[in-house]
C-alpha cells in the first residue's frame, strides 16, 4: 500500500526512481518517468524565483529543431516566456543547429510559439500584470516522442531569500553526509 501526502508549497517532486509527480491547472498528475526523457533543465530559475504555478506547454518546432532537442543541444537557462496578442512565445532559447540540416537549418535563437489553452494564457497574463511576477521555462523534455516544455508563473527572490536557500540547501547536504557516515 502507497500512502502520499502531497504539499502544496512544492510544485512537484519525485515519488521514486520512476514515478514523477505534477501539480497543474489545479490538480495532481501522476506519471511515469519511462515515457518522459528530461532534455534540459532550468536550475537558475529554481534559484532566483518563487515558482507559483506551473504549467505544460507544447512547442510548435521546425523540422531540424527537434532532432537538436533529441540531441540534447539546447540551453532554456537564460530563456523567458513573453505573451502578445493572447499567444505565450517562448524567447531565447538556444535550440542548436542540426549539422546534418543543410541549409533547411534554423536560427538558434528565434521564438517559438508556445501550444497552450486559452484558458491557461489569459490566466498567466492575468498574473504577470502583477508586479514581480514572471514566466519562466523550468524543464525541456519529450514526452510520448513530443517535445513539452514545463513553465511556471514565478516571483522573483530577494536577496536574503537567496541566502536561505543556499543555506537549507547546504544543510541538507550535511545531513545527508552525516546519514551516509552512519549507514
Amino acid at each position: 500500500m502507497l500512502v502520499l501526502f502531497i504539499t502544496y508549497d512544492n510544485m512537484h517532486f519525485t515519488l521514486s526512481n520512476n514515478i514523477y509527480i505534477f501539480k497543474c491547472r489545479g490538480y495532481v498528475k501522476i506519471y511515469s518517468m519511462e515515457n518522459i526523457k528530461v532534455i534540459s533543465k532550468n536550475r537558475k530559475a529554481t534559484f532566483e524565483y518563487f515558482l507559483l504555478e506551473s504549467f505544460e506547454a507544447g512547442l510548435s518546432l521546425q523540422g531540424s529543431e527537434i532532432k537538436s532537442i533529441r540531441a540534447g543541444q539546447v540551453s532554456i537557462t537564460e530563456a523567458f516566456i513573453q505573451i502578445e496578442n493572447m499567444e505565450a512565445w517562448l524567447m531565447n532559447a538556444h535550440i542548436a543547429p542540426y549539422e546534418s540540416a543543410s541549409y533547411f537549418n534554423h536560427d538558434p535563437k528565434r521564438k517559438r510559439r508556445l501550444l497552450l489553452h486559452k484558458k491557461e494564457v489569459s490566466k498567466m497574463w492575468n498574473e504577470v500584470r502583477q508586479k514581480g511576477v514572471t514566466i519562466v521555462p523550468v524543464k525541456l523534455y519529450i514526452k510520448n516522442g513530443l517535445a513539452k516544455i514545463e513553465i511556471a508563473i514565478a516571483k522573483g527572490k530577494k536577496l536574503y531569500d537567496k541566502r536561505d536557500s543556499i543555506a537549507k540547501r547546504d544543510q541538507d547536504r550535511e545531513t545527508s553526509r552525516n546519514a551516509k557516515k552512519y549507514e
